[in-house]
């Protein structure tokens, strides 16, 4: 699973939730009226409603930003995430009462919304909306249409990069070991999961306690659908991108489950050693999400695997407390030195998702229009940057630029709530803004980021010899047409017999490799291998190879006939 980033000014906070979609005549709590079946606010800014499949922080309705850039493009979102429930779950809700928000990011109920025909097929719109089509190059608008036979359902919101990717920070997954233990240990090299260890065991035996409260090793999140940090290690410590669903054969082109590979094995032995000598938290297997940003927030864990959007809140907690030593820098690890990481991953299209225009939308052009303004030069600024004098100074050159105070703004979450705006989850671009000489998040202006290091991320920076965290990870090399494989599983439906397989697969995972590390190195190989006969008893993973090594296939061939075509 694949949720990413957060490209807006409100990185620090989650994203918008505001009430309600608005679907009656009269005035709602929040002022919304309808007028010709289009709904308004007071002052007759346009309304509509969204629904995002993956939680999200409510913020005040009256945001400074969320009205700045109303006023620019003469509508606004209202958001609503998920709560309580699977995307599936409230997607299906959706689908058997016939009605849906305005704008819907189904995450993995995608697959659902399109069967049940939920969005509006927007390949006939998207050459009329010259921002939303300039996201992508025209190879990257049939791609999403040859896996969508021939529509755009859907625009992705992580896709788009302008210009130079200007990435400073790391967003995905890897092994996360605290500032704090590199500078007691005077910045080592860190290669191999033995390495990283090593460093926690010794670091947690002279430190046993952090501000009175007892010292945690190591973390893994396995909360519900947040368990592929528990599953997925594998695929990467035997030098495989992140494809997510399979490890693929770039010269068969055959898809393989990584769960029966020998560094499968090799790794969860390891964590039923480390287990077992109370590296890793007894909790860790039945904290829910929230326990886990707890603890993390609160300092005394000293590493996890993980994508870093998943626990950034806690690190923006820690920051604006000035406890940076106790945030994480990434580190791409294997088993073998002689294997080549590639967690990082390259800009890569996501054709299965994205932020899709609903049946139940009376306003489709309007609609459209609004995430089309939402992208122009002027929105994505003060999306990203806020309001000049405000949030930002302009030098004589046109460079953007933070004062002191409004850098220390930034910082403060509190203030961010109140401030800051986040569409995160609307059609977004990354890189450099058009002018050619700003970023378009602050954090990537070069300035921006240097400004804002503590001592300890000088230190850090400057031993390992690298200008910015990004640079820790290696970007994957080469971009395979097929990458990632993931977004083919989320098409399947749960009467697919490679659906069925997934769901089996997960079903097992999460029943056996709890207890594989649980139980201990005494019990390791008995474990696994009774692990190993229900994944053969039960998973029919020939078929969900089978299946995804078929769409590999197809997906080299699209991109074959489509560069024909444009005569690239």
């Amino acid at each position: 699973m694949n949720k990413i980033v957060k490209w807006s000014l409100a990185a620090l906070s989650c994203a918008t939730l505001l009430a309600g979609c608005g679907n009656g005549n009269d005035a709602s709590s929040d002022g919304v009226t309808k007028e010709n079946n289009q709904a308004t606010d007071a002052d007759g800014i346009r309304v509509y409603s969204a629904f995002i499949g993956v939680a999200g922080k409510e913020l005040p309705e009256d945001n400074r930003l969320n009205k700045a850039l109303a006023e620019v493009v003469g509508a606004r979102a209202e958001v609503t995430w998920l709560t309580g429930q699977t995307a599936k779950e409230r997607i299906g809700v959706m689908i058997a009462g016939g009605e849906y928000p305005d704008l819907v990011d189904a995450s993995d109920g995608y697959s659902q919304m399109v069967d049940a025909g939920g969005f509006v097929p927007l390949e006939d719109y998207i050459d009329d909306y010259p921002n939303l089509k300039a996201l992508y190059t025209d190879l990257e608008w049939e791609k999403i249409k040859a896996a969508n036979d021939g529509h755009i359902y859907t625009i992705p919101q992580f896709s788009s990069v302008r210009g130079e990717n200007m990435e400073t920070t790391y967003g995905q997954e890897a092994f996360w070991i605290q500032k704090r233990v590199l500078q007691w240990a005077d910045y080592p090299e860190i290669t191999t999961v033995d390495e990283y260890f090593d460093l926690i065991n010794a670091y947690l035996a002279e430190h046993p306690e952090t501000d009175g409260q007892p010292t945690i090793g190591f973390e893994i999140l396995s909360d519900d659908w947040r368990y592929f940090a528990l599953e997925n290690p594998p695929a990467f410590l035997a030098g495989y991108p992140n494809d997510g669903a399979a490890i693929v054969d770039p010269d068969t082109l055959e898809a393989k489950v990584y769960d029966r590979i020998p560094e499968a094995k090799e790794y969860f032995k390891k964590l039923s050693e480390q287990f077992a000598k109370g590296v890793i938290d007894p909790e860790t297997f039945t904290a829910k999400y929230d326990q886990y940003i707890a603890k993390i927030s609160s300092g005394r864990v000293l590493g996890m695997i993980d994508q870093n959007w998943q626990f950034e809140q806690a690190s923006n907690s820690l920051r604006s407390q000035g406890k940076d030593e106790l945030t994480y820098i990434p580190f791409g690890l294997v088993l073998d030195p002689s294997v080549k990481p590639q967690y990082k991953e390259a800009p890569s299209l996501n054709t299965n998702g994205g932020i899709g225009i609903t049946i139940s939308n009376d306003d489709i052009e309007g609609t459209l229009e609004f995430l089309d303004g939402i992208v122009s030069e002027e929105a994505m600024i003060i999306r990203s940057w806020g309001e000049e004098g405000i949030d930002y100074e302009v030098d004589e050159e046109g460079k953007f630029y933070r004062t002191e105070e409004q850098r220390a703004n930034w910082r403060n979450t509190d203030w961010v709530d109140t401030n800051g705006l986040d569409y995160g989850y609307l059609p977004a671009y990354k890189g450099m803004l058009p002018d050619g000489i700003n970023a378009v998040l602050p954090h990537e202006q070069p300035e921006e980021f240097r400004s804002a290091l503590v001592d300890i991320d000088v230190e850090i920076l400057e031993a390992y010899g690298h200008e910015k965290w990004a640079d820790f990870m290696a970007v994957q090399d080469p971009v395979t047409p097929w990458f990632p494989i993931y977004t083919e599983r989320g098409s399947w439906s749960n009467n697919d017999p490679a659906g069925v397989a997934n769901q089996k697969m997960t079903e097992v995972k999460m029943k056996w490799l709890p207890q594989v590390v649980m139980g201990g190195p005494d019990k390791f190989e008995e474990n696994w291998e009774a692990y190993m006969a229900d994944y053969e008893a039960n998973v029919d993973y020939k078929v969900y190879e089978d299946t995804l090594t078929e769409e590999v296939k197809r997906r080299v061939e699209v991109e074959k006939e489509i560069l024909k075509e444009l005569g690239e």
